[in-house]
């Protein structure tokens, strides 16, 4: 089993609200279909918000305490949050189902719910039975209820963690617009240092995020989620989903460059 995690930055234009990057959605598509007709594998995706999600729940602060007197305003956000999220979901659903791609849509907001901004509680009994009969779940960052917040934001990263902790997969990877780990955004710093493996939170203050726009923690907020995961024992790997074929290579076990989270040496 592979949980593959593409970003939202790979699938949109986070320049633009609620733009897709066909291109590189249709490639991506591409490279998966060629994978798996390759060789047979099981496989679930998460995506991103990108430009679609990230801008409203900015917007109306999705996850932040509020008075009882800000609910109404809270729930239209929720409202437009969810939507937009679904909206992405749909459009890369239609590219891999074109692709021939068998990809169901299971929104986190239809069967999760969190404790301040955690996920506690989600059946994944349908992941499983979907699965079996050789379907793709695929799963993306979305709003979810929440016992003392009321509402709350669940990112991408969230969801890999634990997807991975209660389905231990084989190999979990995470696409995005960067190589890998570095010191800093190495897209305006050239002196940025680049972590072909990271296995500790000391470094974690000289980390930068790599996106203009997101509620859900950036390039740090990735590592914590998958430092977790080497805790217990499950190892993961972030590439540049961006270059052609990197995909298909991570997919089929080849060498990708890119850092490995992981325990130990």
């Amino acid at each position: 089993m592979i949980i593959l995690k593409i970003g939202g930055s790979i699938l949109t234009n986070k320049d633009s609200v609620s733009e897709v990057d066909a291109a590189s959605l249709k490639r991506i598509a591409s490279e998966i279909k060629s994978s798996l007709d390759n060789s047979p594998k099981e496989l679930i995706i998460v995506h991103g918000a990108g430009s679609f999600g990230h801008p409203p729940a900015k917007k109306y602060k999705i996850g932040e305490v509020f008075d009882k007197s800000e609910y109404p305003q809270k729930r239209i956000g929720f409202c437009e949050t969810q939507n937009a999220v679904k909206k992405l979901n749909m459009l890369i659903c239609e590219a891999f189902i074109e692709e021939g791609l068998p990809v169901v849509a299971i929104p986190a907001s239809s069967f999760m719910t969190a404790t301040n901004k955690r996920i506690t509680q989600g059946n994944l009994d349908s992941f499983k039975r979907y699965l079996k009969k050789g379907f793709i779940p695929v799963i993306y960052g979305d709003v979810v209820l929440d016992d003392e917040l009321e509402i709350c934001v669940i990112s991408g990263d969230q969801l890999i963690q634990y997807l991975a902790m209660n389905l231990n997969p084989d190999v979990v990877v995470l696409g995005t617009d960067v190589d890998g780990v570095y010191n800093k955004n190495p897209k305006t710093h050239d002196d940025a240092i680049f972590f072909d493996r990271f296995s500790s939170l000391d470094d974690l203050d000289t980390l930068e995020g790599t996106t203009n726009v997101d509620v859900t923690g950036g390039m740090v907020g990735k590592i914590k989620e998958l430092l977790y995961l080497a805790d217990l024992g499950i190892e993961s790997k972030i590439i540049n989903a961006e270059v052609e074929d990197n995909i298909f290579k991570v997919l089929e076990n080849e060498n990708v460059k890119g850092t490995v989270i992981s325990r130990g040496n």
